[in-house]
């Protein structure tokens, strides 16, 4: 689909597809630091991925009322300058010799929680730039860049890695976030914030606010809980996968990236062919099959063995999952989006990737837990049987009404 959808969201996707690529790029220096420069154990490795999830899910809690009051760009900069300040903090105390696995810790913290107050930020701002039949179109255009970034982004890390170590990289990542903010500062089109209310004192009540929005209404409940299940199981798998593949099958570092690295351009695929298929086949039904299918392929993963075998299985399965996950998230992404009040966008779109990270994070110690307890591919096949049951959460054709447009009284338009 031809789609113009101007300069200011060419600027927005601009700064997300510089930064997108900058996280990729340096898509696990941190544990090859933890690793290779401070020498910490495996469960610190460990630790480092879950606690900074963890942490930075419980504080964007309290980031998303904050969000919602302010206008959407400023936020959106501060939160880019944020990440770089921390990020490049790694290098400079690399060089002065102070840099320890807290600092680690807290730059993860920091990075993760300004990362999703960012995502809140410009999930509502998308919204007030596209046009409401333009943002399953603008949705897919996002959603291709990403899956491009995480096929392109680990093998240019790798090599950056090799040529001049881990640390090189973080810098890049910090540097394509202070290239991300002067993106978003040339963006126009006025801005959108909701109204302040009387209360200006954050109060328990505003942070659940979100959940009771999401599962209120039975379309979003329905996307809400079957997205942070998928999600949640399918990263859960991600450490094992590695365990499996490097250590007990003994697969070559490049082989390991190319079985992760070949299946994500299937989700740049699906993504430009999501608008399409939706414009034939009608939202509903492509939603649900292709939530049917990404639920089924995963459990291809329990016939992984050894050698080419192995090698050509996991790219088989992991491309038709991520085909079926970049038709699913534009649609669903834009479903979202178009039933969210506009000045609730912030908070709800904050509460929801919260509360899937906080999930990611709960789920990968208990499937660490569950490997330990039998055996990486056990636990993996594992995942794969619970996915099965998650499409039964989506919502069913009599649920599918449209929604009804939020007052215009409701947002404030900022020149």
């Amino acid at each position: 689909m031809r789609v113009r959808l101007g300069p200011d969201v060419g600027w927005l996707w601009s700064a997300y597809a510089v930064s997108t690529y900058g996280t990729w790029i340096a898509f696990g220096a941190f544990p090859l630091i933890a690793v290779h420069v401070l020498g910490s154990p495996a469960f610190a490795v460990s630790l480092l991925d879950a606690a900074g999830l963890a942490v930075s899910a419980t504080v964007a809690f309290a980031l998303g009322p904050w969000v919602e009051h302010r206008a959407k760009r400023p936020v959106m900069i501060a939160m880019d300058l944020i990440r770089f300040a921390a990020m490049a903090s790694v290098p400079v105390a690399y060089a002065l010799g102070v840099l320890s696995y807290g600092h680690l810790l807290v730059v993860s913290v920091i990075s993760g929680t300004a990362g999703i107050a960012f995502a809140a930020a410009s999930g509502a701002y998308l919204k007030h730039l596209v046009r409401r039949d333009h943002l399953l179109v603008a949705n897919g255009r996002f959603e291709g860049t990403g899956w491009v970034a995480t096929a392109a982004g680990p093998p240019l890390g790798g090599a950056l890695i090799g040529l001049l170590g881990p640390v090189v990289t973080v810098l890049a990542d910090a540097l394509s976030y202070l290239l991300s903010a002067l993106a978003v500062g040339r963006v126009g089109g006025g801005d959108v914030a909701a109204p302040r209310d009387r209360v200006t004192r954050l109060r328990p009540v505003d942070l659940l606010r979100g959940w009771r929005f999401i599962l209120g209404g039975r379309v979003l409940r329905g996307l809400f809980l079957n997205s942070i299940l998928v999600g949640g199981l399918i990263m859960a798998t991600a450490p094992l996968l590695a365990v499996l593949l490097l250590g007990e099958y003994h697969f070559p570092a490049w082989q390991y990236g190319l079985a992760f690295g070949v299946p994500a351009l299937g989700g740049f695929v699906g993504a430009r062919l999501s608008a399409g298929l939706v414009a034939r086949h009608g939202r509903h039904q492509v939603m649900i099959v292709s939530g049917w299918l990404r639920s089924l392929f995963p459990l291809g993963l329990a016939f992984v063995g050894p050698g080419i075998p192995g090698l050509v299985t996991v790219i088989l399965v992991e491309g038709l999952l991520i085909t079926c996950m970049g038709i699913f998230n534009p649609i669903s992404a834009t479903e979202r989006l178009q039933r969210i009040p506009v000045d609730h966008t912030a908070r709800i779109l904050s509460t929801w990737s919260a509360t899937g990270k906080l999930l990611q994070a709960v789920l990968m110690v208990a499937w660490g837990v569950l490997a330990t307890l039998t055996s990486p591919l056990a636990a993996i096949t594992m995942s794969g049987v619970l996915l099965l049951a998650t499409p039964l959460l989506l919502p069913g054709r009599t649920q599918w009404s449209t929604p009804e447009p939020a007052s215009p009284a409701q947002d404030v338009r900022v020149a």
